[in-house]
């Protein structure tokens, strides 16, 4: 079977993707996790936090849920269902950390957890910070 055959034999097997449920499923879900974070930030600041301490708090709650619910296997039912939705970028990120040490626990501590924990989000982190040094470097060559 050829590259091409087995292209058209895919795209004949496949389901087709409702498109306009998974794009209101996304826009759903994700519009209600930003939500839920306006009303915790709006929480820590009638508790008396400041902008930033409460943004910071913020993020850590949200965080500390998506690990939370990722352990409890609740995250991949949501994601599941919600697509991108659940890709809101603390959310999805705290997942990427968490989900990939899970699964390798059970090869131990350092070999397992540690290390794979940052397989998925490694990358990400440096071309992040590659990119801000680069985008930084340009700025002052501009000013």
């Amino acid at each position: 079977m050829t590259n091409r055959e087995y292209g058209a034999y895919i795209q004949k097997m496949a389901k087709p993707s409702p498109l306009w449920k998974d794009l209101a499923w996304a826009f759903l879900v994700g519009g209600l996790i930003c939500t839920g974070g306006q009303a915790l930030r709006r929480a820590y600041l009638s508790l008396g936090l400041d902008e930033d301490v409460a943004g910071g708090a913020v993020s850590v709650t949200l965080i500390f849920l998506s690990a939370l619910f990722t352990g409890l296997g609740l995250f991949d039912k949501l994601a599941k269902h919600a697509g991108a939705g659940t890709l809101v970028p603390i959310t999805g990120f705290a997942n990427a950390v968490a989900a990939p040490a899970l699964e390798f626990r059970s090869e131990g501590f350092v070999t397992g957890t540690c290390v794979k924990m940052f397989s998925i989000a490694g990358p990400v982190i440096v071309y992040g910070v590659t990119a801000s040094a680069l985008y930084g470097v340009i700025l002052c060559l501009l000013q």
